[in-house]
């Protein structure tokens, strides 16, 4: 806004974070699985650094804006690929635990950004950009500093684990194929639901006239429940199996989103919410898990690149078919829309995800 571009062309800014990710993270995820993990925590970290300081001092147009986003993008993909791959290694037995508390961290730093926002920007319509991300420079320098010791970490990685080709990273039976389809799907559809939460709830308080600081506690419940039922993975887990749960949680998620389109009161309104909330944090980090356990050995890293894709495409795509839905039903059918998916997805997973 301040290099006075049209407010048509911020949706660039998104998809030039999003686009690296989408053709590189099979590749990253292969030399992830080649290599030491933190051969890709710390130049992502490093490009991520870049990136701040492009964006603070070297930012004359929308073209340079775009590029350093991408180089940030591209930083990001580096490092959360390397982080996997590491939560990954924590062993079966472990590993609903570790990609919830893993998901659950994440959660946290989503929900202390837009705080950021609030206390930098005030009252302010237009938010001091230098500010900000001066903020963001900093919180990626103290991540590069707590990456730096890891480096001497010693390397975990089975000696007995092989070096697959390129083609045999890919190579799963039948059955296994049929659960990897089932966590991307899985993946990309709760991660793009919960994306049009984010979008969509602030046009349903326009509609209804609702204050934007209570939408803002609406948000912040809905990430608050996610966050809870990340924590309580586990138990959730070993009490249901990984098959009905995520069957579950996408059912229960269903209900709430289609509540969101109903005319009910406030206190109804956040309470699914919370609910949808609670029961939408669950199918990303399983989705992790499943895809630990279904990938050839060697080929882990490989196969949460292309997770990574999946969420990436979904991200893309799905927004722009429920807003064409959108023009024509309003807010109402987006959520109603986003129902209908989230009930797919639940009949999906439990046929792919049979065995579990």
């Amino acid at each position: 806004m301040e290099l006075g571009v049209s407010p048509g062309l911020v949706g660039l800014v998104a998809a030039s974070f999003a686009v690296i990710p989408l053709l590189l993270a099979v590749p990253v995820g292969r030399w992830n699985d080649a290599r030491h993990p933190f051969l890709n925590l710390l130049p992502g970290a490093l490009l991520m650094v870049l990136g701040g300081m492009g964006l603070l001092w070297w930012t004359s147009s929308l073209t340079v804006l775009l590029l350093w986003n991408a180089v940030i993008g591209m930083g990001h993909l580096m490092s959360v690929l390397g982080e996997q791959t590491l939560v990954a290694r924590s062993g079966s037995s472990a590993l609903d635990s570790a990609f919830g508390t893993y998901t659950f961290a994440g959660s946290l730093g989503q929900a202390a950004g837009p705080l950021v926002l609030a206390v930098v920007g005030g009252s302010a319509v237009l938010p001091d950009s230098t500010a900000l991300v001066r903020c963001y420079l900093g919180a990626v320098v103290l991540m590069t500093l707590f990456t730096v010791p890891l480096i001497s970490a010693p390397h975990r990685r089975d000696p007995a684990e092989p070096s697959l080709s390129w083609r045999g990273s890919f190579r799963l039976s039948s059955p296994d194929r049929r659960r990897m389809t089932g966590a991307l799907l899985v993946s990309m559809l709760v991660l793009a639901a919960v994306d049009l939460i984010q979008v969509y709830l602030p046009a349903l308080g326009v509609e209804r006239q609702l204050p934007s600081s209570l939408v803002g506690i609406l948000l912040a419940l809905r990430a608050a429940a996610t966050m809870a039922s990340r924590l309580g993975l586990a138990r959730m887990t070993a009490r249901l199996g990984r098959n009905r749960l995520v069957v579950l949680s996408a059912l229960v998620a269903a209900g709430a989103v289609a509540v969101l389109a109903l005319p009910v009161p406030i206190l109804i309104l956040g309470a699914a919410l919370v609910v949808g909330g609670f029961a939408l944090g669950i199918g990303q980090p399983l989705s992790m898990s499943v895809v630990t356990l279904t990938a050839p050995r060697g080929a882990t890293a490989t196969w949460l690149g292309l997770r990574l894709t999946a969420n990436r495409l979904g991200q893309s795509a799905i927004p722009a078919v429920v807003a064409a839905v959108a023009s024509v039903t309003g807010v109402g059918g987006v959520f109603l829309t986003t129902s209908a998916g989230l009930l797919a997805t639940a009949g999906t997973a439990h046929f792919l995800l049979q065995g579990d």
